[in-house]
């Protein structure tokens, strides 16, 4: 099982993006291109026209570019990588469980839904954020959401986790033996970010992200959900 977290751009105005990806047959292609390379879970958030797209996949590796080949005049290209890349990938850089197995990974509730919020770091403290995140990672797998990931581009942050959240052991110990992580956590964390200007109560880091589409392909317990 192999987690993929890509970040792009859309080029019209932003309330287009829903519509497009909210499609009926944009969301039959899609499905029936996870079936095909065996993706078996994908979600797309949007922040204005910041569009962040997570997917799991079981077998060989699956692209953006071949579950949603359409969306690529759609969105602006991104400099470096290959030639006309849409989709930027993020460095997975905390993750409170990894998937060891299918089975391990399965979602069992089925009600549950994703959501997505995003953050800025402040260049200069990239390094810090993530060796205190490697350090929680580490010591307490586990001690969070069962999805819970954040990745980064560039000094963007993208969260990604689940509602309820899925509270287990992890089946496999840290690799580090240290009890270092501060119980200050949130005060330690806040200097690292850009905080966002005129935002919402208690999004003054995080803020929120639209879900605009949740695809389940190979549990068939839920297909298609639009937000």
């Amino acid at each position: 099982m192999k987690r993929c977290l890509y970040r792009a751009e859309w080029l019209g105005e932003e309330k287009e993006s829903a519509a497009f990806f909210g499609s009926g047959g944009l969301s039959v292609s899609l499905k029936e291109a996870m079936v095909r390379l065996h993706v078996d879970y994908l979600s797309l958030f949007a922040a204005g026209k910041q569009l962040f797209l997570y997917y799991e996949y079981l077998a060989e590796p699956a692209t953006p570019e071949q579950m949603l080949p359409e969306a690529g005049q759609q969105l602006a290209a991104w400099p470096g990588g290959e030639p006309g890349r849409r989709w930027a990938p993020l460095a997975d850089i905390f993750h409170y469980q990894r998937p060891v197995s299918a089975e391990h990974w399965k979602r069992r509730n089925t009600a549950g839904k994703p959501y997505g919020r995003l953050a800025m770091l402040k260049p200069e403290a990239a390094a810090s954020y993530i060796y205190y995140h490697y350090q929680y990672q580490e010591e307490r797998p586990g001690d969070g959401d069962k999805y819970g990931i954040i990745g980064l581009h560039e000094n963007v942050l993208f969260f990604y986790a689940e509602q309820p959240d899925t509270r287990e052991p992890a089946p496999y110990e840290g690799k580090l033996k240290t009890s270092l992580r501060p119980d200050n956590w949130a005060e330690v964390m806040e200097p690292h970010f850009v905080k966002w200007e005129g935002s919402p109560a208690g999004q003054e880091l995080w803020k929120n992200m639209e879900l605009l589409l949740e695809v389940r392909s190979l549990s068939g317990k839920r297909g298609v959900r639009h937000a």
